[in-house]
């Protein structure tokens, strides 16, 4: 890592520690001298460099500009403001449970070094089970692991943070809450349903006016994704949108290499009316190794590891692509977020021309705070 330059999640320290004492770096200056007045100058600048007649409509809302941060690194409120603060506009709260849910053991980020002389990760390609390397070396362009096992704290403490982040964002800006189901022992397809549908109520009495439904989770397995199965997802969907009533729902999918199976996705879902938009990619799943080849994240059942950053640019521009070609071929109306890679401004360009709505970036924004801000003088 560069010296002196410090993400705004700070790799070095525990989920915990993040979670209690960050942000981090030129997340942490922008929150000093944190006041009400603070907090409504810094949002005008962030924003000036887009003019009220800019704005784009974004599921309903007005955005200065339809770029932010995903699910993951935003903890918290303090997270979710500081990135307003710097000009993100999108700002997604990270995912939440219907109860309180552990993360896994440190450490949870490492630097990950494809074997391609770009950088990148090829779905469906051999190395992801071979084994790629990672360690402590992390150098741009900037591709990391991901293996937190989307950990939430008890809806008692996030529900009221969540208020707050909301309430926190400035004009033109948007808090995304993002949420899953859990699985545990002994639950069944309709207690799985029924637990969407509790975390769901809890989000909406936040006062959230929109929200994010995660079928991608990593830890849920390699191969047993919830966005694997577009006839459960559609279930779900429907059930939820029959407790959230009008509020746009958004569902984050993972990569899904079958045109006939996305296809599915979206008639199971969009074509029911339950859901406005998908937000995509995730992570790519692969085996990381150290040096030796050896299991480099300690824990039984991580050999593998979601990673996200520079190595999947080429796989989220490649689904929403496809995405957009499948909205124009059916004629339906949905949003699409784009993710993945999105390391500097030309990344958001890129992914705007594939089709989406909105861009957003996690990898690239923790190791360059300003980068919501470099895309508008671009944009000016």
């Amino acid at each position: 890592m560069s010296q002196g330059f410090a993400p705004f999640y700070d790799v070095n320290r525990t989920y915990e520690d993040n979670y209690l004492q960050g942000p981090f770096g030129a997340f942490a200056e922008v929150m000093k001298g944190d006041s009400a007045a603070g907090a409504s100058a810094q949002s005008a600048q962030t924003t000036q460099s887009q003019s009220s007649d800019q704005a784009e409509e974004f599921l309903g809302f007005r955005v200065n500009l339809p770029f932010g941060i995903p699910a993951g690194p935003l903890l918290n409120e303090r997270f979710t403001t500081a990135a307003f603060r710097m000009g993100f506009d999108l700002a997604v709260y990270k995912t939440v449970r219907s109860r309180a849910w552990g993360c896994n053991a440190f450490p949870n980020v490492l630097a990950v070094h494809p074997k391609n002389a770009d950088g990148s990760l090829v779905p469906g390609s051999a190395e992801l089970d071979e084994g790629v390397l990672a360690d402590t070396r992390y150098e741009l362009p900037i591709s990391i692991s991901n293996s937190f096992g989307v950990p939430s704290r008890d809806p008692d403490e996030w529900q009221p943070d969540m208020k707050k982040a909301i309430a926190a964002a400035g004009d033109g800006q948007l808090l995304v809450p993002s949420f899953q189901g859990s699985r545990v022992d002994g639950m069944d397809r309709k207690a799985y349903i029924a637990d969407h549908v509790t975390t769901a109520h809890l989000v909406t009495e936040t006062g959230a006016g929109l929200m994010e439904m995660n079928t991608s989770c990593p830890n849920e397995g390699h191969n047993r994704l919830l966005c694997h199965d577009p006839h459960l997802v559609g279930e779900i969907t429907e059930a939820v949108k029959n407790e959230i009533g009008d509020r746009p729902l958004i569902v984050k999918l993972a990569y899904i290499p079958n045109d006939t199976d996305l296809e599915t996705m979206v008639r199971e879902t969009v074509g029911h009316g339950t859901v406005q938009g998908f937000s995509t990619i995730n992570t790519i799943s692969a085996r990381l190794v150290d040096a030796n080849g050896n299991q480099a994240l300690p824990g039984a059942g991580r050999d593998r590891s979601g990673v996200c950053g520079n190595a999947i640019r080429g796989a989220g521009l490649d689904m929403v692509g496809r995405l957009a070609a499948i909205r124009e071929k059916l004629g339906f109306d949905f949003a699409i977020v784009g993710v993945g890679g999105v390391i500097r401004p030309d990344d958001y360009k890129a992914y705007r021309e594939a089709g989406a709505n909105a861009v957003m970036s996690a990898t690239g924004a923790m190791w360059d705070a300003n980068l919501a801000r470099e895309i508008k003088e671009t944009l000016r």
